[in-house]
């Protein structure tokens, strides 16, 4: 398993689809993930640090770790077939369980819990981004920079 940080998100042109850009932490991966709007908005409110009036789902989920003392440990990204990828919660208790990729992102950053990739999703899904296309990078930062959950809504 290697650790992956939570780029952000954005929407992917022209299909207008949002996806999560995970990055390994210690190499020159990148994976990106499609995700349903709500849970790129719930992505991008968790980075923007944003406090809804109510709680959303994953603010529900995280009470509830809170209020049962089962905190989440870390979020594993496990597999990937015809593009469709898998993740497994894991709690203090010992307990797993299987969860979307985009829930699991969006409790992880609400609890400040690490997320690991499987190498072999890293191999088969991830993109190697050479030196000289770090200014794309640079400029997909900036576009994080200045998004918000409006953004992911549709019409």
């Amino acid at each position: 398993m290697r650790e992956v940080d939570v780029m952000g998100v954005r929407v992917e042109m022209p299909s207008n689809q949002p996806i999560v850009l995970l990055r390994e932490v210690a190499g020159d991966r990148y994976l990106p993930i499609w995700i349903g709007a709500v849970e790129a908005t719930a992505i991008a409110f968790a980075q923007q640090g944003v406090v809804p009036p109510r709680p959303l789902t994953h603010d529900l989920m995280k009470d509830i770790l809170a209020a049962t003392d089962n905190p989440l440990t870390e979020v594993r990204i496990t597999d990937v077939n015809d593009n469709v990828f898998y993740a497994t919660l894991v709690f203090a208790s010992g307990a797993e369980v299987s969860a979307r990729p985009s829930d699991s992102i969006a409790l992880a950053l609400r609890t400040g819990t690490a997320i690991y990739c499987a190498e072999s999703v890293l191999d088969e899904a991830g993109l190697s981004v050479p030196a000289e296309e770090e200014d794309e990078v640079e400029r997909f930062r900036e576009f994080l920079d200045h998004v918000s959950p409006e953004d992911f809504e549709s019409t």
